[in-house]
């Protein structure tokens, strides 16, 4: 036998077990460093939405290490990251006043029952009628959410926390200038921690926001009677829950798919949410869904791209507050602050609002850019804001391809017969008017109404077809309609002449 390396063969190749990604060095790396900087990242923001929910800031902290633990595995848009938000803090929080914390469990546990029922539904196919225009006007509003979010921690403080703010956007603007290897954030992070504990500088720290957990949590069964009573006074907060959670986490999912120009499973991802939140319930968190600040510093700042770093998010969540907790909670908020601001700069889409963007631009999708804009920042709620902005580009589409209609009229040399040809889309919107495009009085007695160029969509448009037909009949005048696809002249075979009562 020779001494030349028999190739393997095709069967052997595929048998051969391939290496996950993140085992790559430099891949692993930076898996690794980004989700060290949105663990420290989570931490006031998670003890933030604790505060707004009215409970102890450790319900929030283990509900954002849950949620990214859970879903790093379940979720079916890799390096997203999902933890406790202010969405669902908002939901829950009256809740949570009026009835305690056993209802609160119980609740974020129902709300992820929905939401799996919901994504095995389908429910996230939903998300092809979400116009461009919607989405522009979400990640915008999202932008200036974590701007405005950020502004409190520069209101009357203590004045070296304006350098410290400044000199932690200089070290992220130009570290990257020297080299990529560590995320400037948490260059950052570190250097401004280092130098307000050596120099004991006073400034607000995270500590100041509240206690870090010493322990993990244990899970449990919340202490609620299982009764019709109970079900009917969670229900509808767990009904809002699972949809504002889905709403925003597939809207976040489809951000970061065109950021990464990659496609990710969103039925997965309705289904993983609500797996990670009843783990969530279970360990007694207070639910949440997708993070698109933390999202945007793992994806865009950091660069990181597999589950590993949202999964390593959670996990140096907890070990930071364990083990680390002293030294964590030295760290200053300005340098927080500092990268969030960042995040809400890069977030925002400027190009959208460039005049020469806006010169070409149609009116409708500025306009519904700026209500979704204006919604969601009047309410700070993105659901509330993305569910308005639908509606009104679905009003504007509607109107718009209402007067697409065209109806003409060719009369016969000998005024025997007119036939109306009627072109464009037949719904309820353009129905309304096609009634009035006739000259029942002035018509000759035979009248044709061609469709071969237009298309019945609804019930209401049969409705108009019967009406025009009823009164050129009511004046003695014969009615043909001709032209009818096979999809239209079924719906008009089964609908026309039982829309009205008076027959």
């Amino acid at each position: 036998m020779s001494g030349r390396e028999v190739p393997s063969s095709p069967l052997s190749t595929r048998l051969r077990p391939s290496r996950p990604p993140w085992l790559s060095p430099k891949v692993l790396r930076t898996e690794v460093l980004a989700g060290l900087v949105v663990a420290l990242a989570l931490i006031p923001e998670a003890i933030s939405f604790s505060i707004i929910a009215g409970v102890d800031p450790s319900i929030g902290l283990f509900a954002s290490f849950t949620m990214a633990v859970v879903i790093s595995v379940v979720g079916g848009r890799p390096a997203m990251i999902s933890a406790a938000t202010g969405a669902i803090a908002l939901v829950v929080a009256p809740l949570a006043r009026e009835h305690g914390m056993d209802h609160l469990v119980a609740t974020v546990i129902l709300g992820g029952v929905f939401q799996i029922v919901l994504g095995s539904l389908g429910v996230a196919k939903l998300m092809r009628f979400v116009p461009r225009s919607v989405m522009v006007g979400f990640v915008n509003s999202l932008a200036i959410l974590i701007f405005l979010a950020q502004v409190p921690e520069l209101v009357d403080v203590p004045w070296p926390v304006y350098p410290l703010f400044a000199a932690g956007l200089v070290i992220m603007v130009l570290f990257p200038k020297l080299t990529r290897v560590v995320p400037p954030p948490l260059v950052s992070i570190v250097a401004l921690t280092a130098l307000t504990v050596a120099a004991g500088i006073a400034v607000p720290t995270v500590g100041d926001k509240g206690t870090l957990p010493s322990s993990l949590p244990v899970p449990g069964i919340p202490d609620v009677p299982p009764t019709l009573g109970t079900l009917g006074l969670i229900a509808p907060y767990a009904l809002a829950f699972a949809l504002v959670g889905l709403m925003e986490s597939l809207m976040t999912a489809k951000l970061v798919d065109d950021i990464t120009d990659t496609r990710s499973n969103k039925t997965r991802e309705s289904i993983g949410q609500g797996i990670a939140n009843v783990v969530t319930g279970i360990f007694g968190g207070m639910g949440g869904c997708a993070m698109i600040g933390q999202t945007m510093i793992n994806v865009r700042t950091a660069g990181a791209r597999t589950r590993l770093s949202t999964f390593l998010a959670g996990a140096f969540l907890m070990v930071l507050c364990i083990a680390f907790g002293p030294l964590v909670s030295q760290i200053p908020m300005a340098a927080l602050v500092a990268v969030m601001v960042l995040v809400s700069v890069g977030t925002f889409d400027w190009h959208s609002i460039a005049p020469k963007t806006l010169k070409r631009m149609p009116a409708g999708e500025i306009t519904v850019m700026v209500v979704t804009v204006a919604v969601v920042v009047a309410t700070h709620n993105l659901a509330i804001g993305v569910v308005v902005g639908a509606i009104t580009a679905m009003v504007i589409f509607a109107r718009r391809v209402a007067h697409l209609v065209e109806v003409t009229a060719v009369t016969d040399p000998d005024g025997t017969e007119v036939v109306y040809r009627v072109s464009g889309e037949l719904f309820f919107a353009s129905s309304n008017e096609l009634v009035t495009q006739f000259d029942y009085a002035g018509d000759p007695g035979r009248v044709v109404i061609d469709l071969t160029d237009a298309h019945i969509w609804d019930a209401s448009t049969v409705a108009a077809l019967d009406a025009i037909t009823t009164k050129y009949r009511s004046r003695g005048k014969a009615v043909e309609i001709i032209g009818l696809n096979s999809r239209s002249a079924e719906i008009h075979d089964r609908l026309s002449g039982e829309l009205s009562g008076s027959h």
